[in-house]
């Protein structure tokens, strides 16, 4: 309860208050990400592994302690490509609790889905995981990152402006259900993608343009089975919120009522279709203002920044600039 943060340049301080979301989730940096302050043998330490394991160890008492209240070490493991990553993780994870003395499956960790090879282990990497997996998550920015990444030499791959590039796309689409299918299939959450939009305090017209938007895309999770979603800001909450509860009633999730098995027939050309749609100097200029804004944001010191009201992170910053690449 002692998270805080003093933004000198704004003058402002970020607190905790009594009433916040009960779940603390830690997210490891991703496995090619080095740990330069700390040497093993000489090499820099594996990035991922220094976060969970500080984590883990000075909260293990904690968690046993707590045991049956609803609190643990959860995790959310980013940037898997091959379900290999996933048991690695695992190993870890029941050393860890042997070290601990804590049960075995004590650690819980949600995977993000937000590559394109992924896509091809998902059954893999929950077997991988076995009982410390509690579901998997869509990083749909990440994952149309990774697919133009993936097919960078393949001029018949080139996706069309970012902003056409939605979850009704049949590669996103198709994406999406085979993720739903799967989670449930083997009795885990499967976790919808991030809204990006951001309040627009002084144009009402303009948020509540931006706040429908949210509730078509929410809807439409939902509505394909989806377990619970994210939101980049906390205003959009209780907009996401109210079409869950509209949708899913008392229900905790939808694991056994929304199974989906229409999406067993979504095969490797569902998932690698060619996008729809156009390139325009609109979207390269676009990608260029957000690009250049966002890495000039984040070299000083700020990770999420409101642009064009949205809320960019290093996932739409790359998404950007990787357009503009392939474009060229």
């Amino acid at each position: 309860w002692t998270i805080s943060f003093h933004d000198q340049a704004r003058n402002r301080v970020y607190k905790l208050h009594d009433h916040i979301a009960s779940k603390l989730f830690v997210r490891p940096r991703g496995w090619h990400l080095p740990e330069a302050h700390i040497l093993i043998d000489g090499e820099p330490a594996t990035g991922c592994l220094v976060d969970f394991g500080l984590y883990f160890f000075h909260n293990h008492a904690t968690f046993r302690a707590t045991q049956g209240a609803g609190f643990g070490p959860f995790l959310y493991l980013p940037k898997m490509e091959h379900s290999r990553e996933a048991k690695i993780w695992n190993c870890v994870f029941e050393r860890a609790e042997k070290f601990a003395g804590a049960g075995r499956g004590s650690i819980r960790a949600t995977v993000l889905i937000e590559t394109l090879p992924a896509v091809f282990q998902m059954n893999e990497i929950l077997h991988e995981l076995k009982e410390h997996s509690i579901g998997l998550n869509c990083g749909r920015w990440d994952y149309i990152f990774s697919y133009v990444k993936t097919f960078q030499a393949h001029p018949d791959r080139l996706l069309s402006d970012r902003v056409q590039v939605g979850m009704t796309q049949h590669f996103m689409r198709s994406y999406s259900d085979l993720f739903i299918r799967t989670c449930h299939r083997r009795g885990v959450h499967a976790m919808g993608g991030m809204a990006a939009q951001i309040p627009i305090k002084d144009n009402p017209a303009a948020n509540e343009a931006a706040l429908e938007m949210v509730r078509k895309d929410k809807l439409r999770e939902v509505r394909a089975g989806h377990d619970g979603t994210w939101a980049a800001h906390p205003g959009l909450i209780p907009a996401i919120s109210e079409v869950f509860a509209s949708n899913m009633g008392k229900k905790p999730n939808q694991i056994q009522t929304a199974k989906r098995e229409d999406a067993d027939g979504i095969a490797e050309e569902d998932l690698l279709q060619r996008p729809r749609g156009v390139r325009t100097m609109d979207g390269l200029r676009l990608n260029t203002g957000v690009g250049i804004q966002y890495i000039a944001a984040w070299l000083s010191g700020t990770g999420s920044v409101p642009l064009y009201n949205l809320m960019e992170d290093a996932a739409t910053a790359e998404i950007s600039r990787v357009q503009n690449w392939q474009w060229l």
